[in-house]
């Protein structure tokens, strides 16, 4: 089964600020996604960023790298962003793809769920992909592999959400990408606007 057909609707309440789009408060709709939009203060994901190994301050408010941002929180908790440098001033060999630059669940549903669901709302978020997708770095010294028989597999939960090894960076991180051919359809999250970035 691909990526574009794993998504499946999941039923929620329409909430009050639903009913001025014209549907009834009370009433049930379907949403296929667990997240919500946020952003770069988002008091909650700063305390669950606090615990992820990328963390550069601990204790601060803001927890996404500089430039455009797509901050997404679930319950769990879990929190993921999304950040798309300028490739300009991207130093690694995937400048001008997405970058998932943080993502940590520590509850919830299942993390592949949770990856392709956030590619998902940032398709829905920014428009079409960049020729060269989404990229993550994995650090194999903080991260502790999936133990196979046929060895040990660093980022098994990107590789089941359909992210493959592609290298890695001069400071020795593994590069996991997923292409635009093999993303989940657009799909906006919980509170999120649908956004155009040209770029």
């Amino acid at each position: 089964m691909g990526n574009r057909e794993r998504l499946r609707p999941r039923l929620r309440p329409v909430e009050a600020a639903d009913a001025s789009a014209g549907e009834a408060e009370g009433e049930v709709e379907a949403s296929p996604v667990n997240w919500h939009q946020s952003h770069r203060f988002d008091p909650v994901a700063a305390v669950i960023s606090d615990r992820h190994y990328s963390r550069q301050k601990p204790g601060s408010p803001q927890f996404a790298p500089p430039g455009s941002c797509f901050v997404l929180t679930a319950d769990g908790p879990c929190y993921w962003v999304t950040s798309w440098p300028y490739a300009r001033y991207t130093k690694h060999a995937w400048a001008g793809a997405w970058m998932c630059s943080a993502f940590r669940r520590e509850g919830g549903a299942q993390a592949s769920t949770l990856i392709l669901e956030a590619v998902a709302a940032t398709r829905a978020h920014y428009g079409d992909p960049p020729d060269l997708g989404m990229v993550t770095f994995i650090d194999r010294d903080k991260v502790p592999p999936l133990h196979t028989r046929k060895g040990d597999v660093y980022g098994w939960t990107y590789k089941k959400a359909g992210f493959k090894e592609v290298g890695f960076t001069k400071g020795g991180l593994l590069a996991l990408q997923l292409l635009p051919e093999d993303m989940p359809e657009p799909e906006r999250a919980i509170g999120g606007q649908i956004q155009m970035f040209a770029r």
